[in-house]
């Protein structure tokens, strides 16, 4: 079996960022710029005050002044300071010309047009941004690469940008088979479970691909492969069915559509048995069927993956470190992402552990990884988690 690093490596080596498309900036949010964002504006564009007061001459910082107009955001007073002349100024207006110092309003007194400080000569340059202060035209001001968020957005407006070029998005199709499997809305007698697998990975990845969804597809071989061949996505996933036993039909339907194992099997719990494959242009992951083992699987290979293909430079999910609260066992021979409560500082390890319990898992909002062979962690210990946190999921 291939060690988590050895696998997610293999996989991430099959794929690269899909081909750049244009955007409006504002729909780029949430996704990876395919190319350097250079500022078309310089920003500031010019010298701006920084504090509401007066604007003085750099010569004449003494004073008294006389107030002779003012200057606000968006109105610049268009005259030339004079020696003993001040002008009213308020945060982000321009800096008149001929002034080259700020007194701010709280350090002066003022009597009708007449103006004096309290707190002394006024400083050169003093509360003033400079033109460039942020960045200057030409300027690479995000990265390629770079995730675009409100901050980015901001940015890439601030700089000029209407568009910008990001990677296309992944075409994802989830296939879900088993014939234990009912539909939403069908009747679900003992033998048979309602499909919960393929809406779970759907919504995970829900704000990194375009995602569609197919199944339940019935447990024949036939059925299988015409449902993977009839994807037209990027990506393939499908739940359950990864391993080798008579009713695990994955390998099988791969086989009969040419398809090429990549690995299969990762020495982690849950999640052994997943697989990965590639046809021609078009990349496969075999998730295990049991919820938690799909979860674990699809946070740990699948988001990097697309991650990956959206353009992102750092695909993989960084662990925290959490103080525990409470005791853990000693790590066994697989390592181990067991189900925990996070609370921003410390980590409860989850009550009940069976890879195909849902209640558990839907109160836990983190994984504590355990390596192979780990000492027993005691209460307060600090142990590594992944919290887990959904692309599409506010």
């Amino acid at each position: 079996m291939l060690s988590l690093e050895e696998a997610q490596a293999a996989l991430l080596a099959m794929a690269g960022p899909l081909p750049a498309e244009t955007v409006a900036v504002e729909a780029a949010l949430g996704r990876w710029l395919a190319t350097p964002l250079i500022a078309r504006r310089t920003q500031p564009a010019a010298d701006l005050s920084a504090m509401d007061g007066y604007a003085v001459r750099g010569d004449d910082l003494v004073g008294p002044w006389r107030v002779v107009g003012e200057s606000a955001a968006g109105h610049p007073y268009p005259g030339l300071v004079a020696q003993g002349e001040a002008v009213r100024i308020a945060t982000g207006a321009l800096i008149p010309a001929g002034a080259d110092a700020v007194i701010i309003q709280e350090n002066c007194a003022r009597n009708s047009d007449h103006l004096r400080t309290t707190e002394g000569p006024a400083v050169p340059g003093r509360h003033i941004r400079r033109v460039g202060l942020d960045f200057r035209a030409g300027d690479a001001v995000l990265a390629a690469g770079a995730r675009v968020g409100p901050a980015q957005l901001a940015l890439a407006l601030s700089a000029g940008a209407a568009e910008v070029a990001v990677a296309r998005r992944p075409r994802v199709m989830v296939v879900e088979g088993g014939d234990e499997l009912a539909a939403p809305g069908e009747d679900v007698p003992a033998h048979r479970i309602p499909a919960s697998n393929g809406a779970m990975v759907a919504a995970m990845i829900a704000g990194l691909a375009v995602v569609e969804r197919r199944g339940p597809v019935a447990d024949r071989v036939e059925s299988l492969a015409e449902a993977l061949d009839a994807a037209n996505a990027d990506v393939v996933v499908t739940s359950g069915g990864a391993s080798v036993g008579d009713h695990d039909l994955v390998q099988p339907a791969l086989a009969l559509l040419g398809a090429e194992v990549a690995f299969w099997k990762v020495a982690i719990r849950p999640g052994k048995p997943l697989l990965v494959a590639r046809r021609g242009g078009q990349i496969i992951l075999g998730l295990p069927g049991n919820p938690v083992s799909s979860l674990v699987t699809a946070h740990l290979f699948l988001l990097p993956l697309l991650r990956r293909m959206a353009g992102a430079t750092a695909c993989l999910p960084a662990p925290v470190f959490a103080r525990m609260d409470g005791a853990l066992p000693a790590g066994g021979a697989r390592r181990e992402f067991r189900r925990a409560v996070w609370d921003g500082a410390r980590v409860r390890d989850g009550s009940l552990h069976d890879s195909g319990a849902l209640a558990s898992l839907a109160v836990c909002n983190a994984f504590i990884d355990r390596p192979v062979g780990a000492n027993r962690a005691e209460v307060d210990d600090m142990v590594p988690i992944f919290p887990l946190e959904w692309p599409g999921v506010a």
